[in-house]
C-alpha cells in the first residue's frame, strides 16, 4: 500500500517541462498523421516538379541553364542504375531509383539549407522529411516491395528457391535478412540526418558566427552521400532479386 502511494506521488510530480517527439497531428477519420512531415515532403516534391517542368518546357538542341543541369542529373542517375542492375535490366528501374535519390537528396539538403525551425506551426517545428523515422521507414519499405516485385516478376514462384540456396539450412538467415534490409536502410538515413541537424543546431546556438559553417558544408556532403548510399543499395537489392543462377556463377 505504501508503494502505491509513493508511485502516485511520483506520477503527480513533473520532472521536466520538455516533451520529446511532439508532433503536429492531422486527424483524417480514425487516422492520425504527422502534418509537419507532409508539409515539408510536399515542398520537396514541389521543388522537383518545378525543376522538371522548367527543364523540359523549352528543350534546346544545345542545352544550357537548368536543362543542362537536369540532363547531367539524368545521366548521373542512368549511370547509377546501370552500374547496379546492368545494361539489360536498368531501364525499367531507372525511374524508381532516380526518384528515391532525388527525393532523399533534396530532402536532406532542405534540412541543411532552409531554416525550417524559424517557421512556427502549432505544437511542433518543421524539419527535413528524412529527419522523421516514418519517412525513412516508408522509403525502406517501398524498396523492399520493389525488390520482392522484381524477383517475382522475373522468376515467379521460383524466387522462393533463393531462400534455400545453396543449402536449406540458410532459410532462417535469409528470412531474417529480408527484415534487416529495410531496418538498416531506414535507421542509417534517419540517424545520420538527425545527428547532423542536431550538431549544427547546437553549434549555431553556442557559436552563432563562422565556426558552424565548415560543419554545415560537411553536412551537405554527407547528406548527398546518404542519398547515394540509399539509392545504390536499393539498386543492389533489386539486382540481387532478379539475378539468375547463370549470372551468379559468372560473378563467382
Amino acid at each position: 500500500m505504501e508503494m502505491l502511494n509513493d508511485l502516485s506521488v511520483l506520477n503527480s510530480f513533473t520532472l521536466a517541462s520538455l516533451e520529446v517527439g511532439k508532433h503536429w497531428y492531422w486527424h483524417i477519420g480514425n487516422l492520425k498523421i504527422h502534418g509537419q512531415v507532409f508539409l515539408t515532403s510536399w515542398f520537396v516534391i514541389g521543388l522537383l516538379l518545378i525543376a522538371s517542368v522548367a527543364a523540359s518546357s523549352s528543350i534546346k538542341r544545345i542545352p544550357s541553364g537548368i536543362q543542362n543541369l537536369m540532363e547531367y542529373v539524368l545521366e548521373f542517375l542512368r549511370d547509377l542504375a546501370k552500374n547496379q542492375l546492368g545494361e539489360k535490366e536498368y531501364r525499367p528501374w531507372l525511374p524508381f531509383i532516380g526518384t528515391l535519390f532525388l527525393f532523399i537528396f533534396v530532402s536532406n539538403w532542405s534540412g541543411a539549407l532552409i531554416p525550417w525551425k524559424l517557421i512556427e506551426i502549432p505544437e511542433s517545428e518543421l524539419a527535413a522529411p528524412t529527419n522523421d523515422i516514418n519517412t525513412t521507414v516508408a522509403l525502406a519499405l517501398l524498396t523492399s516491395l520493389a525488390y520482392f516485385y522484381a524477383g517475382f516478376s522475373k522468376k515467379g514462384l521460383g524466387y522462393f528457391a533463393n531462400y534455400v540456396q545453396p543449402i536449406p539450412v540458410l532459410l532462417p538467415i535469409k528470412i531474417l535478412e529480408d527484415f534487416t534490409k529495410p531496418l538498416s536502410l531506414s535507421f542509417r538515413l534517419f540517424g545520420n540526418i538527425l545527428a547532423d541537424e542536431l550538431v549544427v543546431a547546437v553549434l549555431v546556438f553556442l557559436v552563432p558566427l563562422f565556426v558552424p559553417l565548415p560543419l554545415m558544408a560537411l553536412g551537405l556532403f554527407t547528406s548527398a552521400i546518404q542519398a547515394l548510399v540509399f539509392a545504390t543499395l536499393a539498386g543492389a537489392y533489386i539486382h540481387e532479386a532478379i539475378e539468375s543462377e547463370h549470372e551468379e556463377e559468372h560473378h563467382e
